[in-house]
């Protein structure tokens, strides 16, 4: 199975900046989507960015302008550079990675979380 490890949470200031990072482990895989997503208390899991094979990048709208989101496919990394840091960005993130893995020789769809990291923005 392809497991998914975040790192880079923490506490910072408003205005203040952060490096997400996940890596992915397990079996061979290759990845059609990788992505972040967030969830605060009380509310839905949502996506903040995600970033294809193709190199297609989408950002919700709340952090466009503010967050990078980048890869490593050699590493097999994703990252979420987030500066500008908000009260409302406070969240657990998730990484999410979502394509085939090699089980038995075969081909087969996955899509995997990680555990999540905290985010808390707050002075």
């Amino acid at each position: 199975q392809v497991q998914l490890v975040e790192s880079g949470g923490g506490l910072v200031q408003p205005g203040g900046s952060l490096r997400l990072s996940c890596v992915a482990s397990g079996s061979i895989f290759r990845f059609n989507v990788m992505g972040w997503y967030r969830q605060a208390p009380g509310k839905q899991r949502e996506l903040v960015a995600a970033l294809s094979n193709g190199g297609v990048i989408r950002y919700s709208d709340s952090v466009k302008g503010r967050f990078t989101i980048s890869g490593d496919n050699a590493k097999n990394r994703v990252y979420l550079q987030m500066n500008s840091l908000k009260a409302e960005d406070a969240a657990v993130y998730y990484c999410n990675c979502a394509g085939q893995e090699l089980v038995g020789g075969f081909w087969r769809q996955f899509d995997s979380w990680g555990q999540g990291t905290q985010v808390t923005v707050s002075s």
